[in-house]
C-alpha cells in the first residue's frame, strides 16, 4: 500500500521545503531535494542514494515512477496531491516528481582520475547559474574532475541542480580551500594553467593540453587569487577583439576545455 499525502502540514511537506530553501538544513541533515525525471534519472546514474520519492498522480503515473526505480526496490513512494505538490515544488515545470536523496560529501580525496586527467578549478562562484553552466560545459566534454575553490554557494542549491540540469550528479566533483586544491594538484603531478587577463598570459591556444591539466578560472569580477598566478605552470589568455576585456566565465572555460579537447582529439 502506498503512503498518501493530501495535506500541506504534512510534516514530510515542511522538511522538503526546508531543505530546499536551507542550506544549514541540508547540511545538517545530510539531505537534499531533487526535481525532475532527468535529474533523479542522472543522480540515480551517478550513485547518490535515493530515500524517498514523491509523486504527483495527476501528473505522473505509478508506473512512469516505479520503472524509473525498477532497479532500486528499497526507495519508499509517497503518493502527493497536486496541491502539495505545488507548495513543495521549487520549480514551475517539473514531471510531478520530487525525491529526497543523501548528500555526497565531495571530498577531494575520494575523487578518482584516468592517469592523465583534463580538469576545471574554478574559484569562489558565487552564481548558481554559472556553477550550473560550468557542470553542464564539464558532462559535454566529459572531464575528469571539477573542483570548486573556497565555494560560495551551497552545491546541492536547487538552482544549481537545475541550472546543471542534472549533469552535478554525473560530474566528478570536489570541494575545498585554494591551498588545499593547489596541494591536490602538485602531489597529482598536473599542470596548472590559470586564466588571467595579466600581461605576459600566453594565447591559449598555445598551451598543449595534451598532458594532465587543470584550467583554473576566477570570477569577472576579481579575476583568481595571486596564489594561483603565482602557482602556475602557464597564465592563459583569450584575446578579445572587441570594446571589452572579459567574458562571462562559463563562456570562457567552455573555450578553454574545448580547445583542450581539440588537442586531444576528443577522445
Amino acid at each position: 500500500m502506498i503512503k498518501k499525502i493530501t495535506s500541506i502540514q504534512n510534516p514530510i511537506v515542511k522538511e522538503i521545503i526546508q531543505l530546499q530553501e536551507k542550506s544549514r538544513v541540508r547540511k545538517k541533515k545530510g539531505l537534499l531535494i531533487i526535481e525532475g525525471l532527468r535529474e533523479i534519472s542522472l543522480a540515480l546514474k551517478g550513485n547518490y542514494e535515493i530515500i524517498t520519492l514523491l509523486f504527483c498522480n495527476e501528473i505522473i503515473s505509478l508506473n512512469e515512477v516505479k520503472t524509473l526505480i525498477k532497479d532500486f526496490p528499497n526507495i519508499e513512494i509517497i503518493e502527493i496531491s497536486k496541491e502539495v505538490y505545488q507548495k513543495m515544488s521549487h520549480r514551475k515545470t517539473t514531471e510531478g516528481i520530487i525525491a529526497i536523496a543523501k548528500i555526497k560529501k565531495l571530498d577531494l580525496n575520494d575523487l578518482k582520475l584516468r592517469s592523465n586527467p583534463l580538469i576545471l578549478v574554478a574559484e569562489a562562484p558565487e552564481k548558481p547559474g554559472n556553477i550550473g553552466a560550468l557542470l553542464r560545459t564539464a558532462d559535454a566534454a566529459n572531464l575528469d574532475a571539477v573542483l570548486i575553490a573556497n565555494p560560495k554557494t551551497d552545491m546541492y542549491n536547487p538552482n544549481i541542480i537545475r541550472s546543471s540540469v542534472g549533469c552535478i550528479f554525473t560530474t566528478q566533483i570536489a570541494t575545498g580551500t585554494t591551498d588545499e586544491i593547489l596541494t591536490f594538484l602538485n602531489q597529482n603531478h598536473i599542470n596548472i594553467y590559470a586564466a588571467a587577463l595579466n600581461t605576459g598570459s600566453e594565447i591559449y591556444t598555445q598551451i598543449n593540453f595534451k598532458e594532465s591539466s587543470a584550467i583554473i578560472v576566477g570570477t569577472e569580477a576579481t579575476g583568481l587569487s595571486d596564489v594561483w598566478l603565482e602557482n602556475s605552470t602557464n597564465k592563459i589568455i583569450i584575446p578579445m577583439q572587441g570594446e571589452i576585456d572579459s567574458l562571462n566565465v562559463s563562456v570562457s572555460a567552455a573555450i578553454l576545455i574545448f580547445e583542450a579537447k581539440r588537442q586531444r582529439n576528443l577522445n
